[in-house]
């Protein structure tokens, strides 16, 4: 049996070699897709093109927006000189959001009034609108602290907060989002890489014909099986080791947690998907065909139901049970848990029993199906 696995493995390894365009699949998309979605694909809001309607034109006015331009989150690209300005640079997208200082704004901070400044953000991009109001919140009531910190000092007093709020962010304290998607990119180029590589190796055999020679031949359907996942799973572990290096230098992240675990859970993953790509060959008659159910299955789902991008807890109930048809929605979970939380096997053994009962059940379907039209 050894002997027969073996044998399938080899073959298949000669194959890739004489396959360039696998090989590039392999090899070169994964770090393609890594940098592009990897730099792409952030949430973090910086450079926001701001104008400024200052009618009051004073000290405290220029030093309001002296420190909001002091940080690389705004960006003042214009002065307005009247309010009929204000729809056209919002309109022409020339700025994101404008702010408007009243007449009577220092007037009211000396005279111990409550000072107004008005906001106008574009909300075409809801998400952004909202973090860019959040931004300029807190500018606000950092620069008022700063008001009533002079006006007591003056008075030969100190400013009292009956309630301090300390935020702490714990596994990722500079709230970098990139930290937050590099697993998610990680878990969709493996399951890409797994599914479409052995999607396209026994479809292959079937266009050349060669299938039926296997057929006849003493290999059962499990060996073949194996013999085929084996060199796939060890190219895919290589791919995942250098992908993480890859996320290291050009992102800074880094493992936290168990590397042995990692690797575990990595292998039980592409287990998972391996067997994925088996079902889809076994329902595809040309590459082709295998190729476009492959990026769809896997591509697809996984970026909008597995919690990569959109939180799942969010989503509608219906919505939510959807999204266990995907491995990468457990996946992700045990590399967040691992490279940015450093914990271990009992945070997230669920996922690891999901992720073999996927591998279960699409490896029983597969066989049921390939069985049915003796091809496998």
């Amino acid at each position: 049996m050894l002997t027969r696995i073996f044998a399938i493995a080899k073959k298949e390894i000669r194959q890739l070699k004489r396959d360039p365009r696998m090989l590039y699949i392999l090899f070169v998309s994964p770090f393609i897709l890594l940098i592009l979605f990897g730099y792409a694909i952030n949430f973090d809001v910086h450079h926001i093109k701001t104008a400024v309607y200052d009618l009051d034109k004073s000290e405290n006015s220029r030093d309001f927006i002296n420190r909001l331009t002091s940080s690389n989150y705004f960006d003042v690209v214009g002065y307005i000189d009247s309010e009929r300005k204000i729809n056209e640079v919002l309109d022409g997208a020339t700025a994101s959001v404008v702010i408007v200082f009243p007449q009577d704004f220092s007037k009211n901070i000396y005279s111990n009034k409550q000072a107004k400044i008005q906001i106008l953000v574009s909300g075409i991009d809801a998400n952004t609108a909202s973090i860019v109001s959040g931004y300029l919140n807190a500018a606000a009531e950092t620069y008022s602290y700063k008001i009533i910190k002079e006006a007591l000092a003056v008075r030969g007093g100190s400013p009292y907060l009956p309630i301090n709020l300390t935020p702490r962010f714990w596994f990722n304290p500079d709230l970098n989002s990139t930290f937050f998607l590099i697993p998610g990119l990680i878990s969709i180029i493996l399951i890409m890489t797994a599914v479409i590589s052995i999607a396209m190796s026994i479809v292959r055999e079937k266009e050349k014909g060669s299938i039926e020679q296997i057929n006849v031949s003493p290999i059962s359907s499990v060996e073949l099986i194996i013999g085929k996942t084996m060199p796939y799973s060890v190219l895919s572990l290589i791919i995942a080791a250098t992908i993480l290096f890859a996320g290291y230098i050009l992102f800074g992240v880094t493992i936290k947690g168990s590397v042995l675990l990692l690797f575990i859970s990595t292998f039980i993953f592409l287990f998972a998907s391996l067997n994925l790509g088996i079902l889809i060959s076994s329902i595809s008659d040309s590459q082709q065909v295998a190729f476009q159910l492959s990026a769809l299955v896997s591509l697809l789902p996984s970026f909008l139901l597995s919690g990569f991008v959109f939180p799942i807890e969010s989503m509608p109930p219906v919505i939510q049970i959807v999204t266990n048809i995907t491995p990468v929605k457990f996946y992700i979970v045990i590399l967040r848990d691992i490279m940015l939380k450093g914990v271990g096997l009992e945070a997230f053994y669920p996922q690891l029993i999901y992720l073999m009962i996927f591998s279960l059940f699409f490896l029983t379907i597969a066989s049921v199906i390939n069985k049915k039209n003796k091809t496998v």
